[in-house]
């Protein structure tokens, strides 16, 4: 075989799913904006050969596919990436207060061993989808007075909630979901008077996109398989 034929040798769905996971990695680092990415991602799942999924990736920081044996630089799936987010030592912050205001920590930081806000009048956020954790066991106290805090946590994580509620509540709703091995465990305790401290279960942004992509894949195939 020589290597002028190889860009029409047939892809496989194996080749396919590496090039869409060098272009998910492009995204989040910003090398690619969403219609870019929509556009890529649906001719790679389109793609029958090598010949053209190169182009797909010529200009990203990977190697393209010129032949079956060459590795698109996406390594497969180790399994849970938990402990090494439990990464000992301090927090990135310790405290927030939100006073006819508001408050926000979120994206990549580390959540410390107890983080103590208030809400007064206002509102905050903790999102802990991407964080990640001093110890193994954290607790956020919260004080929530004629206003709210909302704790948002990933699938995975155990929810404790311990705060007592007067006029005010927090939300349980949360609570008795077991925990994956080595995902943290996050207690919420504190006080709300005329106000709330709400616990959300949410996806990452990655996450979410992933699985647009998996339906987007399965109509793709649906279709090529005349099932509509």
């Amino acid at each position: 075989m020589t290597d002028d034929a190889a860009p029409d040798l047939r892809a496989s769905d194996a080749d396919r799913e590496r090039v869409a996971g060098i272009l998910r990695d492009a995204v989040a680092e910003g090398r690619l904006d969403m219609a870019e990415f929509e556009e890529r991602l649906d001719a790679t799942y389109q793609a029958r050969t090598y010949g053209e999924l190169v182009p797909i990736t010529r200009d990203l920081p990977v190697a393209g596919v010129v032949v079956p044996a060459v590795s698109l630089s996406k390594d497969p799936a180790t399994g849970s990436d938990w402990p090494g987010r439990v990464v000992g030592g301090e927090g990135t912050s310790t405290w927030a207060v939100a006073v006819m205001s508001g408050f926000q920590r979120k994206g990549h930081w580390t959540m410390p061993r107890r983080f103590t806000c208030l809400a007064f009048w206002g509102g905050g956020e903790i999102d802990l989808r991407e964080a990640n954790f001093a110890e193994r066991e954290v607790e956020i106290n919260a004080i929530a007075i004629m206003g709210g805090v909302d704790v948002i946590v990933p699938p995975g994580v155990e929810v404790v909630v311990r705060g007592i509620g007067i006029m005010g509540g927090f939300d349980h709703r949360e609570e008795g979901v077991p925990g994956e091995p080595g995902a943290p465990r996050v207690i919420v305790t504190g006080f709300a008077l005329w106000g709330g401290v709400g616990v959300q279960r949410k996806l990452t942004r990655a996450e979410k996109q992933r699985l647009k992509e998996e339906r987007r894949r399965e109509k793709l195939e649906r279709r090529n398989n005349g099932e509509y």
